[in-house]
């Protein structure tokens, strides 16, 4: 039975709100809701907002060697406490705490960049564009910044953005996932004891109430979302249509070219590991494998052959794979299997029949693949969000572009090869943003930035690297004349030119 309600974290502590409505939170491992999380009214929002915007000024105005020594402390606490986080993603989200280590750990990336802030918020200097006239950039927080996270990635996706708002200066109202909402307020408590100062970031918990409060808070400046793609097509034009700048990043789906020079154990390998990691309940997850036919019948079997080897399990226990969210997310997912039958496709491992590791309730699904998948079926369109890998056979290079391109999504995609022209050919001709050349998750170092085309990122606003720094800043050019004394006082510059 729950015994614990999660509260928000608002001025620097725990706080109840206003709303009495409240919503579970599941152990997926077990299948039984072990605590409830608030969820927010309107005026809980407003609450949180107006905490963020009476902290804004004096941390706008904290030098940046204090607000440096704020984020290399929360990058220490973070670095030695992470086993604590890793329990907590594994006991909500239900992903082994191997994955759950692995998301930490590329969060843990972006606080590092966030360390390294004075490299990228500092303003560029012309001096005397005209005679005794310079012309200079300063680079300033937008203010009050409205973050909303999803549910697979609980604490890295809320790391991709806060540390970064952060250190440029601006204030954070965080709106995590009612359904893994933990890790946020978790980070939050250990951005206090790191020296942040009441107020410049807040937690509200909560669902659709929450969410459109903060998209038509006049206070707020900014909006960050990660999540599926109807959702972020609805944050990005609801926040941009009340005044907001936005990066909405959408879904995915995510296709693997095997050519048949490829090395097939390397890219076996890589299918597994990218199809099944985090049980497929990521936006970088290769869910397609295109596998050119004079090679499909020896991957598909060196596929098959690694997943038997898998386990599906409580991820405290060493398996290789969690659950699913949710009973009704494993449901749908599971669907897709006999649909795809309906289709014509061949179900070559059936997730459904996997041994489990684990509580009999808890929501399972073990691995999925699916050979010889029509293009026309919706369990090639969907993005499924599961252990569900499809093998759709083409008869070369040219079809597997073709496929990918024509695809509504433009989030990542790989190629396995060992001709490398035809690895340059295909970084020029995909119509995608992150792209991995015998790499199966192409998920850039958080000095470059992440972000893909098409409707898998709304706007052109990416996340972390350089375009993070310069989304939560706002630029000023000032051009600048000083009298000049050796000229008796007068200045011979601007407006006169040499």
């Amino acid at each position: 039975m729950a015994t614990t309600t999660i509260d928000h974290w608002i001025d620097g502590a725990p706080a109840t709100g206003e709303s009495e409505r409240t919503g579970p939170v599941y152990n997926p491992a077990l299948g039984v809701e072990q605590k409830r999380v608030r969820l927010a009214s309107t005026e809980d929002v407003d609450t949180a907002v107006e905490s963020a915007a009476r902290a804004f000024p004096a941390w706008r105005d904290t030098s940046i060697a204090k607000r440096q020594q704020v984020m290399f402390g929360f990058r220490e606490l973070l670095n030695a406490r992470s086993g604590e986080l890793a329990a907590i993603l594994t006991s909500e989200h239900g992903k082994v705490l191997s994955d759950a280590g692995g998301e930490i750990a590329r969060g843990l990336e972006v606080v590092e960049l966030a360390c390294a802030m004075p490299g990228y918020t500092k303003g560029e200097y012309s001096e005397n564009v005209s005679t005794g006239v310079d012309v200079y950039t300063l680079k300033q927080p937008v203010g009050v910044v409205g973050i909303i996270s999803p549910f697979n990635f609980p604490a890295m996706v809320p790391l991709w953005f806060f540390p970064l708002a952060i250190a440029a200066g601006n204030t954070v109202v965080l709106k995590p996932s009612e359904k893994d909402p933990s890790a946020a307020v978790w980070m939050a408590e250990l951005m206090k004891e790191a020296g942040l100062p009441d107020g410049v970031l807040n937690v509200v918990h909560g669902d659709k109430v929450a969410v459109d409060a903060l998209l038509e808070h006049p206070v707020v400046r900014s909006i960050s979302f990660v999540g599926s793609t109807p959702i972020a097509q609805y944050i990005y034009q609801t926040a941009s249509a009340n005044g907001k700048r936005v990066q909405a990043l959408g879904g995915a789906k995510n296709h693997m070219l095997v050519l048949p020079d490829a090395d097939l154990d390397l890219a076996a390998d890589a299918a597994v590991n990218a199809g099944f990691g985090s049980a497929g309940e990521r936006c970088m997850a290769v869910s397609v494998v295109l596998a050119v036919d004079a090679i499909a019948d020896e991957l598909v079997a060196k596929v098959s052959e690694r997943m038997s080897r898998l386990t599906t399990g409580d991820g405290t226990r060493g398996c290789d794979m969690g659950p699913l969210i949710t009973r009704e997310h494993r449901d749908k997912v599971a669907g897709y299997l006999d649909v795809a039958v309906d289709d014509g496709a061949t179900l070559v491992v059936d997730g459904r029949e996997v041994e489990i590791d684990g509580a009999a309730d808890g929501f399972w699904l073990g691995p999925t693949l699916i050979d010889r998948v029509p293009t026309s079926s919706v369990v090639y369109q969907d993005e499924i969000f599961g252990p569900v890998l499809s093998i759709v056979r083409v008869d070369g290079y040219e079809q597997g572009v073709e496929i990918i391109n024509a695809s509504r999504y433009g989030n990542g995609t790989a190629i396995f090869t060992n001709d490398g022209g035809a690895a340059r050919r295909f970084q020029r001709e995909v119509t995608v943003g992150m792209i991995g050349i015998n790499v199966p998750i192409p998920v850039p170092v958080a000095y470059h930035s992440f972000g893909g085309w098409k409707d898998s990122l709304f706007g052109d606003a990416k996340a972390y690297g350089p375009k993070g720094f310069d989304f939560f800043l706002q630029e000023k050019a000032v051009t600048s004349r000083w009298l000049d004394p050796s000229h008796g006082g007068l200045n011979l510059g601007f407006p006169q030119h040499d």
